[in-house]
């Protein structure tokens, strides 16, 4: 037999909430080191600019493949729904679920 969202009991429903804010929270921290890691990754490519005169524009490929998946982690986090994980978030991600 196949459950519905109206058919989740509050704990489950709770759960659920719970599980979905700890997604949004882990695709913060998936952003902050895209942003700090391809940060680096362009400054070296300057440096590397600057000292050799070689400009070819290496740094767009780990920022575009990387950015595909930060994509679908977006997806995946906010997809068809944020703030830190409180007791009101939780209940607003429960009242959420309840209405699907």
């Amino acid at each position: 037999m196949t459950r519905t969202a109206n058919d989740i009991v509050p704990g489950d429903l709770r759960t659920a909430a719970i599980r979905r804010l700890h997604k949004k929270r882990e695709f913060y921290e998936h952003l902050i080191s895209y942003l700090i890691v391809n940060g680096m990754l362009v400054a070296v490519w300057l440096v590397l600019g600057l000292t050799t005169d070689a400009w070819f524009p290496w740094p767009l490929f780990p920022i575009a493949g990387w950015g595909i998946g930060l994509a679908f982690h977006a997806w995946a986090a906010f997809g068809p729904t944020s703030r830190p994980i409180d007791e009101a978030a939780v209940e607003r991600e429960m009242a959420r679920l309840q209405q699907r």
